[in-house]
């Protein structure tokens, strides 16, 4: 699948990690974990580190900011999604059924 395909289901994701990160406080922790992580990792990569640093800064705002930025339908939103930290938020199981039902749509437009 194309970039398009990708795109959608980053948003997908996007707009159910928005809708239960408000009852979910727990998820901006695990999100700053994935990213110590993800630093430690890719500390030879400066690209992945300066927005991991903007995702830093993201997520000492309040909830509903957080949320404002997971959705936003601009090039800005769609580049932050491709460095998304709330990896594993998620269940294996919904990702799934974003994807699927993503390329469903596709396939009947």
């Amino acid at each position: 699948m194309g970039h398009e395909y990708q795109d959608r289901v980053s948003l997908e994701m996007a707009r159910r990690v928005a809708l239960g990160l408000p009852s979910n406080p727990e998820w901006i922790t695990l999100a700053r974990e994935n990213l110590a992580r993800w630093k430690q990792v890719n500390h030879d990569a400066p690209g992945l580190l300066r927005a991991y640093s903007e995702w830093e800064s993201i997520l000492d705002r309040p909830v509903a900011e957080i949320c404002g930025v997971l959705l936003q339908e601009t090039d800005e939103g769609q580049r932050l999604r491709q460095n998304s930290p709330f990896a594993g938020v998620l269940s294996a199981a919904e990702v799934w059924d974003i994807k699927r039902r993503v390329r469903h749509e596709q396939n009947a437009a």
